[in-house]
């Protein structure tokens, strides 16, 4: 019997040792998973607690949408979503999570319920967009996180029409202050995944 590069011969338990590496390796793989979604999570909860109350809007500026933005990027869009679902999760459970003060379901009743839908779907789309336009290099990458932007604005601009009483007075007091940090959180983003992405590379070598 032939041995090839790479076979495990330093004794005769190799190939159960290789066995047990593998199983170690299919455990940890989702505990680590796990653990990036609670830890992305988190990082939404700390940008919650970074809050701008504005005068003439019910809603806070806050760091969460960067938050929201890399998890889908560098988790992927499945558990980039599941990470803001353990955020709403934890939220809901009477944590004090959110941006305003309060907590449980009847949070989201207030001016920023969909806002936090939108974050749940915002993930799910900018890590299935960066994955897709990976050809694209930094323009794809921008493009995703514009949309995972637009995708908070346009849930949160839909509950807050309902509160607000029409979609003009939502635009003006949930959107258009907005407007130019988003555009910078996209930029913020845009530049930690890149750098992600060349570390990941480095770390290969």
């Amino acid at each position: 019997m032939s041995t090839r590069i790479g076979d495990l011969v330093s004794h005769p338990e190799g190939g159960q040792a290789a066995r047990g590496i593998d199983r170690v390796r299919t455990v940890a793989r989702p505990l680590t998973r796990a653990i990036l979604v609670l830890g992305f999570a988190l990082l939404t909860w700390a940008g919650a607690r970074v809050s701008v109350p504005l005068p003439f809007t019910p809603v806070p500026g806050t760091l969460q949408t960067l938050a929201v933005l890399l998890a889908g990027a560098l988790l992927g869009a499945r558990a980039g979503a599941a990470s803001q679902v353990s955020y709403l999760l934890l939220g809901l459970a009477g944590l004090p999570v959110f941006a305003l003060p309060g907590a449980g379901p009847a949070y989201l009743l207030g001016p920023t319920g969909g806002y936090l839908v939108g974050f749940v779907i915002a993930a799910w789309t900018t890590g299935w967009l960066v994955r897709r336009l990976r050809g694209l290099g930094t323009w794809g990458t921008i493009a995703a996180f514009l949309a995972g932007s637009v995708a908070v604005h346009a849930c949160g601009l839909a509950w807050l029409s309902v509160i607000l009483g029409g979609p003009a007075a939502a635009w003006r007091a949930g959107s258009m202050p907005f407007l130019l940090f988003d555009l910078a959180k996209v930029m913020v983003a845009t530049g930690i995944h890149a750098g992600f992405l060349r570390w990941k590379v480095s770390s290969r070598h």
